[in-house]
């Protein structure tokens, strides 16, 4: 079956099928009804919660809460920068290889997860609801990004699809995916060719990008964005600016209290919402801090202002997409806005302003389109295509600029930025002094020109260079980027036409497939306990309501009542307060345990509702 999973941050995560008996795609609801799951994880001491059960119980567990895990995956513990403004309530600590690691406490223990494991755990909840929505399993998906993500956060993405047990088929854009939701909803209109602008702000990232649609072909001519900006930026700024309300009008300081923090950051996120569309919030929460109740009021207009300086990087985000296009706003059909974050009222009042008074398209679902785009682009992909499936043509480009460390610290470019993929460019360099028999490859992406201020996404050395003098040895090295938009480097020596590949290492963040082995053992061993919980959890709840069903037909039904005998009513009560009894003192009871109890509640009530149906007549 072609399913979709997008993975999200702190927003949501959804999945969608395409239909062949209806030629549509279908978003698939989780098991609590709604077509959106929050990308949050919850340890306590008996469970591990995923989705709605965890989101919902952040108040009260808020150390063990885990969200967000989209802004530290792919990337190293010392780019500080996308944690200074974050404030999370669970503990990141720098592990191996400067990697962020996330500590919880789980049933008792200390545990340190990665963020891949944890979006692992996101994905495995949306493959359980959509195998159970389907009746068949699941191993394949096509997974959207940020365009933004670069090499280590897309390898990281599919590290955590393989702990999953997922096949990544393919790796697409989000504005990529939403432009095809976009495209295949307006066909009719777009035969003759569009500029289309594809401005995407969730929950935790925000991407722009241009593309040109004609008939079935989606090329991208240029994007930007920035992966640590979106909608829970602005929550940051309204828990901030209450924090300060607080400290003033009660003279206690909240910001060290993780629960207090997530209970306003919960009212902040409902505050915003309530924000699109009316012009003032309220802020209630009982006892927030030491007893304290915290009643307040925030506008819509100082929302806006305490946000105003994001909501201008994200223009301003747009005019570079414009410029590394070459294409003037003037030039732009339409600009389509996706990402639950576009509803802000000011958001999309800036970016009608800066096209000129342009009517924003609105027509697609922000928070499905992107699901729906990439469930086509599945379609295509699955069992060799679908032919009832539009046959698209999507020509996508590298975010970045990608090349290697040469002398002097410098970046010289191999692919420039905003090159379609999948390409195979290839540059020839040369040594530097003589008789060099070793040649160090560091592989860099960005768009500085010295390679400190870059990403460093690889690096090893090339060796069995035959002596000669200094720029004699002829050392081919090319880049090849996939469908996915991951980098392969492969380095020749001309003359002895010796080659050798890189391997990515841990410098960027990836984890080994040692690492990814024992995270997959470990995801098959949490789904176990997962489906040990479900069944005891179950057959609690079956003996429980036999025994609540056994007291009411004796308490309620005054006709069978009457004429029951007043022994076989006691043995019904007794049975009821024995199995509660029971239950207080056996809370950690095994399933088992619980079926036994059932089958002595079965020999009590049987003979007892034989006679009950033989007052009723029936025979």
């Amino acid at each position: 079956m072609n399913t979709m999973i997008s993975i999200g941050c702190n927003a949501h995560v959804l999945v969608a099928q395409w239909l062949d008996k209806h030629d549509r795609v279908e978003i698939i609801a989780n098991d609590q009804g709604n077509r959106t799951t929050p990308s949050c994880v919850s340890f306590t001491d008996t469970l591990r919660l995923i989705g709605d059960a965890a989101k919902n119980q952040t108040a009260v567990n808020p150390t063990n809460t885990v969200f967000g895990a989209k802004r530290l995956i792919g990337r190293k513990f010392s780019d500080i920068s996308y944690l200074v403004d974050i404030p999370w309530p669970f503990k990141v600590i720098s592990g191996p290889g400067d990697k962020p690691i996330i500590v919880v406490t789980y049933k008792g223990e200390e545990k340190q997860y990665v963020a891949e494991e944890i979006s692992s755990m996101v994905l495995i909840k949306m493959m359980e609801i959509t195998e159970a929505y389907l009746g068949s399993m699941v191993k394949n998906a096509v997974v959207a990004v940020p365009a933004y993500f670069n090499d280590s956060q897309r390898q990281a993405t599919i590290d955590a699809g393989v702990i999953a047990g997922l096949n990544v088929m393919r790796i697409i854009n989000e504005p990529t995916a939403a432009a095809i939701a976009y495209g295949l909803d307006k066909k009719a209109t777009i035969a003759r060719g569009k500029n289309v602008l594809i401005f995407d702000l969730g929950g935790g990232t925000f991407d722009v990008s241009l593309l040109t649609i004609e008939k079935d072909t989606f090329e991208v001519k240029a994007t930007a964005g920035d992966t640590l900006l979106g909608g829970e930026d602005f929550d940051n700024r309204m828990v901030k600016h209450f924090v300060r309300e607080f400290k003033i009008k009660h003279e206690m300081d909240i910001s060290g209290n993780p629960r207090a923090l997530r209970r306003l950051r919960t009212a902040c996120e409902r505050a915003k919402r309530t924000l699109s569309f009316t012009s003032v919030a309220t802020i209630e929460i009982d006892s927030l801090y030491n007893g304290v109740d915290f009643y307040s009021r925030i506008s819509r207009a100082r929302f806006e202002e305490i946000n105003m300086d994001l909501f201008h990087k994200c223009t301003g985000l747009v005019e570079k997409c414009l410029r590394d296009a070459n294409i003037d706003k003037i030039s732009v059909h339409d600009v389509v806005l996706v990402g639950g974050s576009t509803r802000i009222p000011k958001v999309q009042q800036l970016l009608q302003d800066f096209f000129n008074g342009k009517v924003l398209c609105k027509s697609i679902n922000p928070d499905e389109a992107v699901a729906y785009g990439a469930a086509v682009q599945a379609a295509i992909l699955s069992d060799g295509g679908n032919d009832k499936v539009p046959d698209l043509l999507l020509l996508d480009i590298t975010p970045l600029s990608l090349g290697i460390k040469t002398i002097g610290d410098v970046m010289t470019v191999v692919i420039p930025k905003n090159t379609q993929i999948p390409c195979e460019k290839e540059k020839i360099f040369h040594t530097c002094s003589d008789n060099q028999t070793i040649l160090a490859i560091s592989v860099y992406e960005g768009e500085r020109t010295r390679t400190r201020d870059n990403n460093l996404l690889g690096k090893f050395d090339f060796s069995g260079i035959p002596p000669a003098p200094r720029g004699v040895p002829k050392i081919n090295v090319c880049f090849d980027i996939d469908v996915n938009g991951i980098l392969n480097v492969t380095v020749e020596d001309r003359t002895t036409g010796h080659k050798k590949k890189i391997t990515i290492s841990n410098d960027k963040g990836r984890l080994s497939k040692a690492e990814i082995d024992k995270m997959v053992q470990e995801a098959e061993k949490y789904k176990a306990e997962d489906e040990y919980h479900k069944e005891k959890v179950g057959a609690k709840n079956t003996l429980v309501n036999y025994a609540y069903n056994m007291r009411n037909s004796i308490k309620y039904d005054d006709k069978i009542a009457s004429k029951l005998a007043d022994v076989d009513k006691k043995k019904v009560v007794d049975a009821f307060m024995s199995v509660f009894s029971w239950l207080e003192g056996n809370k950690h009871a095994e399933a088992d345990e619980y079926e036994v109890k059932m089958k002595e509640l079965e020999i009590i009530w049987e003979p007892i509702i034989v006679k009950m149906y033989r007052y009723r007549g029936v025979r």
